[in-house]
């Protein structure tokens, strides 16, 4: 679903400033076409498909059914991956959802696909020995930039705080997998930025993901796209639980992080309900998000890729997750149903 436009030919709001410049690119930053597809990466696809267990069209097995469909406006961006016996786990399963945006939306969600659950793998095995995850924060400080550091810190402030009995309650797997996720969204994010065969400049995309360890749940969300759980209440109806948050430009802690940043913040007369990230003197790209994978016209101003993590610990009552793009809001079926 596309997610960005214009203000050019639309009417902002009167409170929002309108700017004469345009949306440029960095000197040292070349164009990268979108639709070339290496014979590296066919082949790397290729045998990913060919994984057991990793199923990424519509379809289902014993344990998980995926869906989607052509919407109204276009190119079909979204992405979708279930992936049994994550990491070589037989209790273990990967899921994700990426909603594309932009001229190359699809393009980045299907990278996103099929890149980021091998990194989150990798770094979950490297941080399962602490000497090496010791070795490897060592190495990274020393290269974190002021970027990096200055979004990674705004996150954290924009995120509740707990107390230190409630931090060590929390299982092994949640810190190890919360490490790696933050890890392998940040690497993704980089990768994007370097590919050379699509141009992520006004592209991007969401991502709600999910590990799900035997009762152990974790789950990884940048973007406005949702996972919700159906469980059981006392009376034994089935309720839905909604289980991230949207992410969404009009919550103050990331409007506050856009606007030190320098990015702006506002919706346009013809939709009033729908806040939008906007470059500090040009009213393009209208982002409808305030994090994502790509993008990178808005990410020194605001715009961040560092996913909110939560758990949760599945009992009894609890019978599937839905993970699911804002498609579906937009077709008019509520998440509760």
């Amino acid at each position: 679903m596309g997610s960005c436009l214009s203000a050019e030919s639309r009417s902002p709001l009167p409170s929002s400033p309108s700017g004469s410049l345009g949306v440029r690119r960095r000197k040292n930053s070349k164009r990268r076409l979108g639709p070339r597809t290496s014979p590296f990466d066919s082949r790397r696809e290729e045998q990913l498909h060919k994984i057991p267990g990793r199923m990424f069209l519509n379809g289902a097995s014993d344990f998980a059914s995926l869906f989607t469909q052509q919407g109204k406006k276009g190119t079909n961006q979204d992405a979708m991956i279930v992936w049994e016996n994550f990491g070589s786990r037989t209790d273990t399963v990967f899921c994700g959802v990426f909603d594309g945006h932009g001229p190359y939306g699809h393009m980045v969600a299907k990278r996103v696909r099929d890149s980021l659950p091998l990194k989150l793998s990798q770094h979950w095995e490297v941080n399962i020995n602490e000497d090496v995850l010791k070795e490897i924060s060592l190495n990274t400080t020393g290269s974190m930039n002021s970027e990096d550091t200055a979004f990674i810190s705004a996150d954290e402030e924009s995120r509740p705080s707990f107390d230190l009995e409630e931090t060590e309650k929390q299982p092994e797997i949640f810190q190890a997998l919360k490490e790696s996720f933050l890890k392998a969204f940040k690497v993704m994010d980089r990768e994007l930025r370097m590919h050379t065969n699509i141009d992520c400049f006004c592209s991007g995309t969401t991502a709600v993901t999910l590990v799900k360890q035997g009762q152990d749940l974790v789950i990884g969300n940048v973007g406005d796209s949702r996972a919700v759980l159906g469980t059981r209440d006392k009376d034994g109806s089935l309720v839905a639980i909604q289980l991230t948050v949207d992410l969404k430009p009009n919550l103050p802690g990331e409007a506050e992080r856009i606007r030190r940043f320098k990015g702006r913040v506002f919706a346009l007369q013809d939709e009033p309900e729908v806040a939008r990230v906007w470059l500090p003197n040009n009213d393009s790209p209208g982002l409808a998000m305030a994090r994502a994978f790509g993008d990178f016209c808005l990410k020194d101003f605001g715009l961040i890729s560092v996913p909110e993590i939560s758990y949760r610990r599945l009992s009894e009552k609890d019978e599937f997750v839905v993970l699911a793009t804002d498609g579906v809001k937009k077709q008019g079926i509520s998440f509760a149903e």
